[in-house]
């Protein structure tokens, strides 16, 4: 099987990136990002990320979670703590997310290091969620091999039934992780593929700005 995809051509010109229009604070540009891809629209889920863990087989492994709170402390989503991504992090916490916008054509990845957020975080966070999402962390042993789908549904109604009028307490394998930043990187597509490429590297209490070359 052969797919050419040389074809496949966009030339990057919505906006720019440049030291002059920098905040000090790599976190007030990315509030900025994310407010103006909010409003300009085209993205289905902005709080869409992407986390890069080492992989118990020493294989990097990429999947898409969802942002749910980030500030000067971090950013934090939420998992099953007995997943693959979950036991990865649990081995190495050294973490890398990274934002697609492509409605904008902007990219960030942050280098991070992952925390699990306080059992009071999660629970809080826990009783926000619809009670199907609630119900759905009890049912899914998440990243293990099962037989069928109908394992699935047939687990998922004796839940239902279970908890029938009740409150759905949160699992203690299900929780918060928040990801510290040391590095951001912030791409603004440009024509000719010159992209405008800036880097935050944390350094005590300052953040370091460079321009790297696309």
């Amino acid at each position: 099987m052969n797919r050419d995809l040389t074809g496949y051509r966009k030339s990057y010109e919505k906006s720019v990136l440049e030291e002059k229009n920098l905040p000090e604070s790599p976190f007030a540009l990315f509030l900025h990002w994310f407010k103006e891809v909010e409003e300009t629209g085209g993205v289905d889920e902005v709080n869409a990320m992407t986390v890069t863990t080492s992989g118990l087989d020493g294989f990097p492994k990429s999947r898409i979670v969802l942002l749910k709170n980030f500030d000067e402390d971090g950013f934090v989503f939420y998992t099953n703590y007995d997943s693959e991504k979950g036991k990865a992090m649990r081995d190495n916490n050294k973490v890398c997310i990274s934002f697609f916008w492509p409605n904008l054509e902007r990219q960030v990845i942050i280098k991070g290091e992952v925390h699990k957020t306080s059992e009071e975080q999660s629970i809080a966070y826990f009783k926000s969620r619809p009670r199907g999402s609630q119900l759905g962390a009890w049912v899914s042993n998440q990243s293990e091999v099962i037989t069928s789908r109908e394992i699935l549904d047939k687990k998922l109604k004796n839940l239902e039934s279970q908890y029938q009028n009740k409150e759905i307490p949160k699992p203690p394998f299900w929780g918060g992780y928040c990801v510290q930043p040391i590095e951001f990187e912030f791409w603004q597509g440009r024509a000719n593929r010159l992209h405008d490429r800036i880097r935050f590297f944390g350094n005590g209490n300052e953040w370091v700005i460079s321009r790297l070359s696309p």
